[in-house]
């Protein structure tokens, strides 16, 4: 008897191209992200300070959560950012063409003018 074997060794398909990433921005002018309040209170006591904070950012571009990641050292400093950013608009994150999920660090700083 007479058997006969085909085999197709056909190579795997190639992975992917690496799509870029592009990070997520909260700093593009049209947003219109308003600076968060100096707190009465700190301004009279003349704090100051910087705060960075962390921000999840959804494809659709708005604040999934913010997290203090440096502390300004002025509760009510902190407090003001992390309210006013909450409901900032971002330009999300983006592989290729498609938004996705990322984080994105912001820094506020408030400084009294001399």
């Amino acid at each position: 008897t007479f058997k006969r074997i085909c085999s197709t060794s056909a190579a795997p398909p190639a992975p992917p191209a690496a799509e870029r990433l592009t990070q997520a921005r909260f700093d593009a002018d049209y947003l219109a992200n308003p600076a968060p309040p100096y707190p009465p209170l700190s301004r009279r006591m003349s704090e100051e300070g910087k705060v960075i904070l962390r921000v999840s950012v959804t494809p659709q571009g708005t604040a999934e959560s913010v997290e203090i990641k440096t502390s300004s050292g002025s509760q009510r400093l902190d407090e003001s950012a992390l309210k006013t950013v909450r409901s900032w608009r971002f330009i999300p994150a983006k592989r290729g063409d498609e938004a996705v999920q990322s984080f994105v660090l912001v820094p506020i700083i408030f400084k009294l003018e001399q």
